[in-house]
């Protein structure tokens, strides 16, 4: 999903915490380009607000009583909206199951509560765009933490040589202008060999595409923790 660059991006605050919500409103809208689509402050009703207000993305609180933001993200990229917004999940823990479970239904990446505004603005806006939010170390040690344990392999079935080595690019962190510079590719090949493993994999976000590498260890950070 693009957003319209003459418009601001428009974002659906979840969070339980009154506080906390009217907080992370206020913040957003005192921000250049963003502006607020709607308040939530339940897993049920931001399901029911993002097909309403249709928000390019959602500020989603992962531990609500009730619907937790783990099935209010399923059911919103699960939803009728198109385009998908894309959900930014907010934790207050970095090794948290409802996290890991977040990726794998699509969220676009995860930050702490106690991020400093100007990250929280500047990740808005990343995410917006279609890109991911995801430390590699941490989401290393998120999925070791979690995933049921996969034997290694080197390529994931159905993929030609490019495409496993773009998705582990991408698995990496990597944009698609890095991955061109890397393969020296044009930016709209890297593009179309990232559709290609999303839709050969049954992948719908390239947050997916980077919890199925670490899952079926087909990369390995470059760093430890």
């Amino acid at each position: 999903m693009t957003t319209d660059p003459t418009g601001p991006i428009r974002v659906l605050v979840v969070d339980d915490q009154p506080l906390i919500r009217a907080g992370l409103a206020s913040l957003i809208r005192a921000a250049p380009n963003l502006t607020v689509a709607a308040e939530a402050a339940d897993g049920e009703q931001a399901v029911r607000l993002a097909e309403d207000t249709r928000p390019d993305v959602v500020l989603m609180d992962i531990r609500m009583p009730g619907m937790s933001g783990v099935t209010a993200t399923a059911r919103i990229l699960a939803g009728p909206v198109r385009p998908r917004p894309r959900v930014l999940i907010l934790t207050t823990l970095d090794l948290d199951e409802y996290v890991y479970a977040a990726l794998q239904a699509g969220a676009c990446g995860f930050l702490l509560k106690d991020t400093p505004p100007e990250r929280l603005i500047a990740a808005i806006g990343t995410v917006s765009t279609g890109d991911v939010l995801l430390a590699p170390a941490v989401t290393r040690r998120l999925i070791e933490t979690f995933a049921p344990r996969a034997e290694p392999s080197t390529a994931a079935p159905g993929l030609t040589a490019r495409e496993g080595e773009v998705l582990r690019l991408v698995a990496r962190g990597l944009s698609n202008g890095d991955i061109a510079a890397e393969l020296v590719l044009s930016e709209a090949t890297v593009k179309t060999h990232v559709s290609r493993v999303m839709a050969k994999l049954g992948l719908g976000s390239r947050a997916q595409v980077v919890v199925f590498a670490y899952e079926n260890r087909l990369v390995t950070p470059r760093s430890p923790d």
